[in-house]
This record gives C-alpha cells, sequence and structure tokens, in this order.
C-alpha cells in the first residue's frame, strides 16, 4: 500500500492567535515610529537644502562628551554610536523573542523566511558589488543595500492605509528581523577599527555579568543601566562598533515568564523601550543622517557615479530578486504550499517594499566611506532607492488592496465582542 504523502504546510496562512497578536502589538509601535521617522527624514533634506543649511551642518558637528573616556563625539556621532544603540537592544530582543517563541522557533516554519531574508541580503551585495567594479569605483560600499527598515516600510504601509493580513505583515518583520541580525554581524565583522582586546575585554565582562544578573532573576533598573553604559563605552573604545553592546544585551535578556511573572524581562524592558527607539531615536538619527544636498549635480552623481548607482541597483533590483526567488524556490523544494487567498504577486510587492532601506543602511554607508563627499552621494542614493521601492511598492500593494481589506476584516471581525476574533473560534484555533 503505497504511502499517503505529508500534507503541505500553509504559507502566509492565518498566524496562531498568540502569534498574531504579539505582531500586532509589535508593528502598531513601528507604524507610528514610522511616520514620525518619514517626517525627520523629510525635515532633514528641506533644513540642509534652505537658506539655514549651514546651521543645520554646525548643529550636526557639534562635539560634546567626556574626552578622558573618548567620548568627545559630534551630535551625529553620538546619534549613530549612541541612541542607535536603543535601537539595536530593541532589535535583539524581538530577534530573541522571535528565536524562542515566534516564527524562527520551529526550523520548518523559519526556513522560508530566514531563506528569502538571506538572498535578499546576498542579491543586493553581488548586484551593488557588479555594478560598483563594472563602473571602476569601489566595492566597499557592499553591505549598505542589504538591511530592510521596518519602520519605514509600515510608514509606506499606512499612508497607503493598507489593510495587509497578519500574515503578510509577520513575514515583512521576519525578514527585517533577520536583516537586522545581518547588519549586525556585519558592522562587528567588517566595519570595525583598530582592536583594544583590553577594553574588549572589559565588555566581554559585563556582558557575563549582564547574565549572571539575568540568571540569578535579579531585578532593578538601578543594576542595568550602569552596566549597560559601562558596556556601551567599553565597545567603543574596544574599536567595535558600539550598536553591537545594545544587540548582545537584547539576546541576552530573559525572554520567557517565570511562574507568576506578569512579563518577562524583555518584554517589560522592549515595552519600555520600543517608543523610544521607534519615536525618538530613529527619527533622531535619521534627522542628522539624512540632510545632504539635493541639487541637480548631486543626484546626476546618483545615476553616474558607480558606488551610488551600485546602491540604488541593490536597493530597488537586488531586494525585489533576493526576496521574490529566495521565498519562490524555499516554497518549490520544501512541504510548503502558498495560501490560496493569495498570490505570487503578493510576495513579490512586499519584496519590492523590503527595498526601502534607511536606517542600518545610512549607518553602514558612513562607516564603509570615510570620504564625505562619497559619504553624501551614497546618503543620496540611500533616499532615491528607498523612494523608488516604496512608489513602485505602493502601485503593487494598491492594486490587491481590495483582496487585502476583505482579508484583513475577516481575521478581525469580533462579532460576540469577546475579544477573540470569531475566524479563530470557527477554526478552533483561539489557542494555538
Amino acid at each position: 500500500m503505497a504511502a499517503t504523502p505529508r500534507e503541505r504546510s500553509p504559507f502566509l496562512g492565518l498566524l496562531p492567535l498568540r502569534e498574531r497578536n504579539a505582531v500586532v502589538e509589535a508593528l502598531r509601535t513601528e507604524t507610528v515610529g514610522g511616520l514620525v521617522l518619514l517626517a525627520a527624514a523629510v525635515v532633514a533634506l528641506i533644513w540642509a537644502n534652505s537658506p539655514w543649511g549651514d546651521i543645520y551642518e554646525r548643529i550636526r558637528d557639534v562635539h560634546f562628551g567626556l574626552p578622558s573616556l573618548g567620548l568627545d563625539l559630534s551630535v551625529a556621532h553620538w546619534t549613530a554610536d549612541g541612541l542607535l544603540t536603543v535601537f539595536f537592544l530593541v532589535a535583539g530582543i524581538e530577534l530573541k523573542r522571535e528565536l524562542v517563541v515566534g516564527e524562527l522557533r520551529n526550523p520548518a516554519t523559519a526556513a522560508l523566511p530566514v531563506i528569502a531574508a538571506i538572498c535578499g541580503m546576498a542579491v543586493p551585495a553581488a548586484l551593488y558589488a557588479v555594478t560598483a567594479a563594472a563602473g571602476g569605483g569601489s566595492t566597499d560600499g557592499w553591505a549598505v543595500p542589504m538591511a530592510t527598515d521596518i519602520a519605514f516600510a509600515l510608514a509606506v504601509l499606512a499612508v497607503l492605509s493598507s489593510h495587509l493580513p497578519a500574515a503578510l505583515r509577520a513575514f515583512l518583520l521576519t525578514l527585517a528581523v533577520v536583516d537586522d541580525l545581518g547588519g549586525i554581524l556585519i558592522i562587528a565583522i567588517f566595519f570595525t577599527s583598530d582592536l583594544d582586546y583590553a577594553a574588549l575585554g572589559g565588555a566581554a565582562a559585563c556582558l557575563v555579568l549582564f547574565h549572571v544578573l539575568q540568571r540569578l532573576r535579579v531585578r532593578g533598573w538601578w543594576w542595568y543601566v550602569p552596566l549597560g553604559l559601562v558596556t556601551w563605552a567599553l565597545m567603543y573604545n574596544g574599536g567595535v562598533h558600539a550598536t553591537v553592546a545594545g544587540v548582545a544585551m537584547g539576546l541576552i535578556l530573559r525572554t520567557t515568564r517565570d511562574k507568576g511573572e506578569a512579563a518577562s524581562p524583555a518584554e517589560r524592558t522592549s515595552h519600555l523601550l520600543h517608543p523610544v527607539s521607534a519615536g525618538v531615536v530613529v527619527p533622531l538619527f535619521a534627522l542628522f543622517a539624512t540632510g545632504v544636498g539635493v541639487s541637480g549635480a548631486a543626484l546626476a552623481d546618483v545615476f553616474t557615479r558607480p558606488e551610488p548607482l551600485g546602491v540604488v541597483v541593490g536597493l530597488v533590483a537586488g531586494k525585489t530578486l533576493g526576496i521574490f526567488a529566495g521565498t519562490y524556490l524555499a516554497a518549490r523544494f520544501t512541504r510548503a504550499r502558498l495560501n490560496p487567498e493569495l498570490a505570487w504577486a503578493d510576495v513579490f510587492a512586499l519584496a519590492v517594499l523590503a527595498g526601502i532601506g534607511f536606517t542600518v543602511a545610512l549607518l553602514i554607508g558612513e562607516l564603509a566611506f570615510p570620504d564625505p563627499a562619497l559619504t553624501e552621494s551614497v546618503k543620496a542614493a540611500v533616499l532615491v532607492g528607498s523612494l523608488a521601492a516604496a512608489v513602485l511598492a505602493a502601485v503593487l500593494i494598491k492594486r490587491r488592496n481590495g483582496v487585502y481589506r476583505r482579508l484583513y476584516e475577516a481575521e478581525t471581525r469580533d462579532d460576540n465582542h469577546d475579544g477573540i476574533p470569531d475566524i479563530y473560534q470557527r477554526a478552533g484555533a483561539a489557542e494555538r
């Protein structure tokens, strides 16, 4: 008797209720933060290109800090190396949540978004390298077009009044989480200055102490805030980009709840810092990172110099091709099947939307190109590429918004007002 073939697992189908609620809560803050980020970027561009542009540059270049500790930094530097550490701390917490209780905890479930994200990093890097090398430019910026900015992408969806179902939003979030991990590893491995092993040893010792405090269930911000600041300062002076300290602490924080515990330390920290990261930290970074001159000559450089052209090609074409091809091939050769309510056109639209690389792309651009003129051109390329990806994604998503609206309304309808969407009760999925 022939064996019955195993049923193929659904891809982009109805999420378990607990996972759906976590995704909705996480993305609500990101969406608001994305709108603030969008506003900050617009303000920076207008200010830098106004008659008061010299004031913008003077404020951005003001230095302050503690020179005796090696921390005499400019305002722009403080936002990139200091405040952005909070963003990476939240990213580390989100990554650990995904690994422990989220979509990445099950290898079979994680395979599709992880493969898609890896392809969505590798293809843009390859296209950048080919474009830059063909034009005789530097290949040092290969990592610039690899990142996806989830907050900016969600801001675009908010402006469009899109009704993407939770599964599509969760897929986009997972892509961004894996992208963030890739960006963090790239910064830590490839963009380090001369290493001070004594400082790095001190940072490692602080992280070990951080882990011990977590294992001993020690509570109280007065333990962790000073320890976090010392870890950050030692990491910075050690020659490794200081934001790595943030993601390391995020990964160490305990994600699971003890018996009788209302929220884990990671949940409490994320609840406190996520709004600060999305609504204050990232917009401030954008305010002092995106103020580039947008003259005719600057825009011409984007399409005539090989390095910025490679960034645009990587973000718009590389992200789309990498994520879509990676997803399709992974589904084709695994037991996954696409939700029959959706089409591959929906995956393609998300792949285009993921070409919005902003926060991490700008950061890596600054690290990859010490030449200020080239840095400005690459920043302009990030803005142009992200804008092109946003416009193209908007067109594709608007065409399918009727389908998204129907699916969104079905998965949020709660006629008996018990707090559980009716679709989960009909499917018997409320406890999944």
